[in-house]
């Protein structure tokens, strides 16, 4: 748990009023709990986490169960909205935004969406359903994903539609005589 927990420090630069911080923490601490082997032990740290989730929740916005599979590095750009099902699982350097859900697609069937590694996730996005999103992944803001998303591709829209991410072509950093009014 520590030292995940400090990997998280160092992904929200230590800043103790981050939301995503927040989250991370109260998430960790629950995956913490289940190493406990002792049942006896066990129960008062379940009873603290459930307290912890509900006012985590209330603070943060972002529903993130211990349940859930996260990766490392997962940031929380911006909090509020979150919701992040039990089931699902996330991968290495994922970001997610205000407004994202990653769940169920129907109320009574099991199934959450698997993500991979370095997904950026937009604003009101919404995963739905057993989908699995492949690494290098961009899913516009608003958009509402319900098949799966192949490696290196952009899904935008409602359906969302696919397509492939093309390679960068701007340059790093532009000439300076561009910069200057002509």
């Amino acid at each position: 748990m520590f030292k995940d927990f400090k990997e998280d420090w160092a992904t929200y630069s230590g800043n103790i009023g981050h939301r995503g911080l927040w989250a991370m923490a109260t998430y960790r601490f629950g995956q913490w709990r289940y190493t406990i082997k002792s049942g006896l032990i066990r129960k008062p740290f379940s009873m603290l986490y459930k307290v912890l989730k509900v006012f985590s929740e209330m603070v943060t916005g972002v529903e993130l169960p211990c349940e859930a599979v996260v990766g490392k590095r997962l940031v929380i750009e911006h909090a509020f909205d979150i919701v992040v099902s039990g089931d699902a699982v996330l991968g290495d350097d994922v970001i997610l935004r205000n407004g994202v859900t990653i769940g169920l697609r129907h109320r009574l069937i099991r199934g959450s969406p698997v993500i991979g590694n370095r997904c950026d996730i937009g604003a009101g996005a919404k995963l739905l359903g057993p989908i699995k999103i492949g690494d290098d992944v961009a899913i516009g803001a608003n958009a509402v994903v319900i098949t799966d998303v192949p490696s290196n591709s952009i899904a935008v829209g409602v359906p969302a539609k696919i397509r492939p991410r093309k390679p960068e072509t701007a340059p790093t950093t532009m000439p300076l005589n561009e910069l200057t009014p002509q």
